[in-house]
């Protein structure tokens, strides 16, 4: 985030010490252009539970709950993660919906998964949502996430994972010796080191998701005449519980800064 650095400590120093992983707005471009899918979202876990990922890319891999572990692999190829999971689910790789980012570098990635049958949802932006969307795929037809994105959000989806279950790989592409050295810095010993869910968020996680723009996932913001109307979604690892708020902030206007 622009107005925050990797490591800014915040707080008053009278609670728990937590880690803090946020992204205030995921999707500068769905909400420059009023496109669906922007969200705000944080995850807050105990100090030392979320991975101290450098600001850079991630290869990801994601399925949502109700799965064996070890049915998905980060190092196996699209054609076979697709029909691991089709057996898994008792259908055809033609009837699995996977999620992919819409980016040149993603071109080879996308010609072998259409090559399997299944379907493709393309999307511009919104790599945080895009694994979320896996957790309901009776709500948003996504079976699998696949694809390179940011490390940080990459953290962000785990943790979102962690709450409701499912299944997560990632690994961060250090392809610069000048990556390595600031990956090296924040802790990371393995460059090639494949990362599960739980290493990148694990014990008691809460993540929260506020939309912006209207989207799958959450409704945006909504500006009345008095009043500013919200919907955030609420996960809780230790209860896995899922809250929806729906937020009414009145007389906003008092609170706005000069």
């Amino acid at each position: 985030a622009p107005m925050l650095f990797i490591g800014e400590k915040v707080g008053n120093k009278q609670g728990p010490k937590v880690h803090i992983a946020v992204d205030p707005l995921e999707g500068t471009t769905l909400c420059a252009k009023d496109m669906p899918g922007s969200i705000a979202v944080m995850a807050m876990a105990g100090a030392g539970s979320l991975l101290y990922a450098p600001d850079v890319y991630m290869d990801k891999i994601a399925i949502g709950p109700g799965y064996p572990q070890g049915v998905i692999d980060l190092d196996a190829s699209p054609a076979d993660n697709i029909a691991a999971l089709a057996k898994a689910k008792g259908v055809k790789p033609s009837e699995i919906s996977t999620l992919i980012m819409d980016r040149p570098r993603h071109a080879k990635l996308i010609e072998e998964v259409r090559k399997t049958g299944c379907s493709i949802r393309l999307i511009t932006d919104g790599d945080v949502a895009g694994v979320i969307f896996c957790t309901q795929p009776e709500k948003t037809g996504i079976d699998l996430y696949l694809g390179i994105g940011g490390a940080p959000e990459g953290v962000l989806a785990a943790a979102a994972l962690r709450c409701v279950g499912g299944q997560m790989q990632g690994r961060l592409i250090l392809d610069t010796e000048e990556k390595r050295k600031r990956a090296y810095g924040m802790g990371v010993t393995d460059p090639n080191k494949k990362y599960d869910m739980s290493e990148m968020a694990s014990g008691d996680v809460i993540v929260c998701a506020t939309g912006v723009t209207d989207g799958g996932l959450l409704s945006g913001v909504k500006f009345g005449k008095d009043v500013i109307e919200t919907e955030t979604i609420v996960y809780r690892s230790i209860t896995g519980t899922v809250r929806r708020i729906y937020g009414e902030h009145r007389e906003f206007s008092k609170f706005q800064l000069d």
